[in-house]
């Protein structure tokens, strides 16, 4: 099992959307040390503008994981990628329009 640190603070979307990435790309066993930078004056200056940061045991540091692009890097680096959760991510939406439907002079007309 690995241990992760996340300094957040109390409602940051972004940290939640790095979790819910994070909880989908990982293929690892991880704990994840939730760290409340807001009680703290010098987490305030060092992390304020830079929340979500993910830190590895080793220290290493992750600003803006929330983007998958990044956090997939991250995690891969390290040997910790899901691969096949980072295709699925990848892949692209499927199509909101019906298969039989034709498009004739901007109009939609359903088979």
């Amino acid at each position: 099992m690995i241990r992760l640190r996340l300094y957040t603070t109390l409602g940051c979307h972004l940290c939640e959307a790095l979790e819910a990435l994070l909880a989908r790309l990982c293929s690892v066993e991880y704990a994840l040390e939730r760290v409340e930078i807001s009680e703290d004056d010098a987490l305030v200056e060092r992390y304020g503008v830079r929340i979500p940061v993910l830190v590895a045991e080793d220290g290493e540091e992750l600003d803006r994981g929330f983007e998958a692009p990044r956090l997939a890097a991250w995690l891969a680096a390290r040997g910790w990628l899901d691969e096949a959760a980072w295709r699925q991510l990848q892949a692209p939406a499927p199509s909101a329009e019906p298969v039989d439907a034709q498009i004739r002079h901007g109009r939609r007309y359903l088979g």
